[in-house]
C-alpha cells in the first residue's frame, strides 16, 4: 500500500527546501556545534527543537546551531488537533494507510538557527570547524538515527531525508580534524558512533586519536527516547533533558542538584561523563547510554587474566544509586534481573507482533470488501476520488458502521494499542537494569584491561580523560 492515503508522507516541497540564504558562517573561535531536527516535518518533533534550545543555553556562547530546514523552515510537529477533520476520511486513512500524528499540526521553527541541518550543509560546516587548530569542540547531534547492518553503518538522519553515516563521519574526521572533539548524540542507535574510537570506524584499523570521544544516548543496536510531539516540556523523558540540565547543575525541573550527585571527582565542576552518569541513573526512558571508552573496553579488554582495581567514580555512582533504586545489590543480581526482564520484553514484542499481524489481516479483509464496491477509495490522489466519496458517502459510512468485519478490525486495533503499551513498559523496565549491568561490566573489564597494561590501557585512560571534559 502507499505510505500515505489522506496526507502526503512529507510536507509539500516548499517546506522541505533548504534555507541557505540566511545561513551564518561559523566563527573561528567556535566551542560547540549543535545539529538537530528530523529528516521530514513529520519526524521533526517539538521535543527535538526544545533539546537543541537547551543545548544552546547549556553550552553557552561561541556556538553554532544547524536545525531542520534553517531559520525560516515551517515544519516543527506539535501534538494536538490540526483543526476539524472529516471522520470518514480519518477512518479510511486508518484503514488503508495508518500513520501516527494525523491530528498533529505544524508550526514554524522558533529556534534561531544559523543554518539548515541537511547533509551537504552539515558536512560543509563540520569540515570547516574541525579543521581549525584550536581547543576542544563539542558536536551535539539531536534528532533521529537509523540502524545499519553493522555499527559503523548506523546513521544520523538529517533534513531533506538525508543521512550521515558513522563511516562517513569517521572518514571526514580522520582526514580533516585538527582539534580535540567531544561528540554527544541523543539519537536512536547513537552508540554506533562509538566506532569513532577506531580509525575509519573499524577496529581492524587500530585506535583513533583519543582526543576524539563521544557520549551517546543508546547502544548501537537500541532505540532511544526523546522524539516527542507533546508541547509540554514536563512530559519529555529522553536522555538529553537529564544530561544537559545536569551540566548546568540542575535537575530536569530546574532545582539545584547536590554536588555529590553530579561531581563525582570532587573538583567542583560537572564533566560530560558525570552528566552522562546522572542521566543513566534518573532517566525513566528506553535509553541505555554508552560512550567511546565503553566501546574501547569491549574491544581491548581481555576476558581473563590479572585484574587491578580502577577508580571509576562515574560507574560507581551508577552502581550505587541505580542499584539501590532497583534493589539489586551486586552484579549477579543485576544480571539475573536483566535476563528475566529482557525475556519478558521479548515476549511482549512477540505478542505485539502477533496482534499487529492479526489486525493487519483484518484491515485487509475490510479493505478488500470496501474496494470491491468503491475501487478508488484507497487512493485520494486519483482525479475521481473526491467525486466518488461525495456521491457514495452515505453508503460507505453505512458499510463501515454495519459490517461485522469492521467491528472486529476496530477491536483488534484497540488490542494492538494495549499490546504496544505493554511492550513499552517491558522495554522501560529492561533498559534501566541494562544500564546497571553495563556499569558493572565496565568496572570488571577496566580492571582486566589495567591488569594487562600496555597501549590498550593507555588508550582507555585517554578516552576517559576526553569524556571527562568540562564544557
Amino acid at each position: 500500500m502507499a505510505e500515505s492515503l489522506l496526507q502526503p508522507a512529507i510536507a509539500p516541497p516548499a517546506a522541505l527546501e533548504v534555507d541557505i540564504a540566511d545561513a551564518v558562517a561559523p566563527s573561528a573561535d567556535l566551542r560547540w556545534l549543535a545539529v538537530g531536527g528530523g529528516p521530514t516535518p513529520s519526524s521533526n518533533e517539538v521535543s527535538i527543537e526544545a533539546d537543541v534550545a537547551l543545548a544552546r543555553r547549556t553550552y553557552g556562547p561561541r556556538g553554532h546551531v544547524l536545525f531542520a530546514g534553517g531559520r525560516r523552515s515551517d515544519g516543527v510537529r506539535v501534538a494536538g488537533t490540526a483543526g476539524p477533520s472529516d471522520p470518514l476520511l480519518s477512518e479510511l486513512g486508518d484503514l488503508f494507510a495508518p500513520r501516527d500524528g494525523r491530528a498533529d499540526h505544524y508550526r514554524p521553527a522558533r529556534l534561531a538557527a544559523d543554518g539548515p541541518a541537511d547533509l551537504d550543509h552539515v558536512l560543509e560546516v563540520l569540515e570547516a570547524v574541525v579543521a581549525v587548530s584550536s581547543g576542544p569542540l563539542i558536536v551535539h547531534f539531536a534528532g533521529h538515527g537509523d540502524k545499519g547492518q553493522t555499527a559503523n553503518g548506523n546513521a544520523i538522519l538529517l533534513w531533506g531525508q538525508t543521512a550521515l553515516t558513522v563511516q562517513a563521519l569517521a572518514n571526514l574526521l580522520d582526514r580533516a580534524a585538527r582539534r580535540p572533539l567531544r561528540i554527544v548524540a541523543t539519537t536512536c542507535f547513537s552508540g554506533g558512533l562509538g566506532e569513532l574510537a577506531f580509525r575509519g570506524a573499524d577496529p581492524a584499523n587500530g585506535p583513533a586519536d583519543p582526543s576524539r570521544c563521544g557520549l551517546f544516548a543508546a547502544t548501537w543496536d537500541l532505540e532511544a527516547s526523546g522524539c516527542d510531539p507533546n508541547p509540554d516540556r514536563r512530559a519529555h523523558a529522553g536522555f538529553a533533558v537529564h544530561f544537559l540540565n545536569a551540566l548546568a547543575g540542575v535537575d530536569r525541573d530546574g532545582a539545584p542538584l547536590p554536588p555529590n550527585k553530579i561531581d563525582h571527582d570532587g573538583d567542583g565542576q560537572t564533566s560530560l561523563l558525570e552528566a552522562h552518569a546522572w542521566a543513566r541513573v534518573v532517566a525513566r526512558s528506553l535509553d541505555v547510554p554508552t560512550t567511546t571508552s565503553e566501546r574501547w573496553l569491549r574491544e581491548a579488554a581481555p576476558t581473563e587474566g590479572p585484574s587491578l582495581a580502577v577508580d571509576q567514580p562515574e560507574d560507581r555512582f551508577v552502581i550505587v544509586a541505580l542499584g539501590a533504586d532497583l534493589g539489586l545489590a551486586d552484579e549477579a543480581q543485576a544480571l539475573a534481573s536483566f535476563e528475566r526482564l529482557e525475556a519478558a520484553a521479548r515476549e511482549a514484542e512477540a505478542v505485539l507482533a502477533d496482534a499487529e499481524a492479526e489486525e493487519s489481516a483484518a484491515a485487509a479483509r475490510v479493505g478488500g470488501s470496501l474496494l470491491a464496491r468503491w475501487p478508488t477509495m484507497d487512493d485520494p490522489w486519483r482525479s475521481d476520488f473526491a467525486g466518488t466519496l461525495q456521491r457514495h458517502r452515505l453508503a460507505i459510512t453505512a458499510f463501515l458502521r454495519g459490517n461485522p468485519l469492521v467491528s472486529r478490525w476496530r477491536a483488534l486495533r484497540a488490542v494492538v494499542g494495549r499490546r504496544a503499551d505493554d511492550q513499552d513498559q517491558a522495554r522501560l523496565a529492561s533498559a534501566r537494569v541494562e544500564r546497571l549491568v553495563r556499569a558493572w561490566e565496565n568496572v570488571r573489564l577496566a580492571a582486566l584491561l589495567r591488569g594487562s597494561g600496555g597501549p590498550g590501557w593507555q588508550q582507555y585512560e585517554q578516552l576517559l580523560a576526553c569524556e571527562r571534559t568540562v564544557p
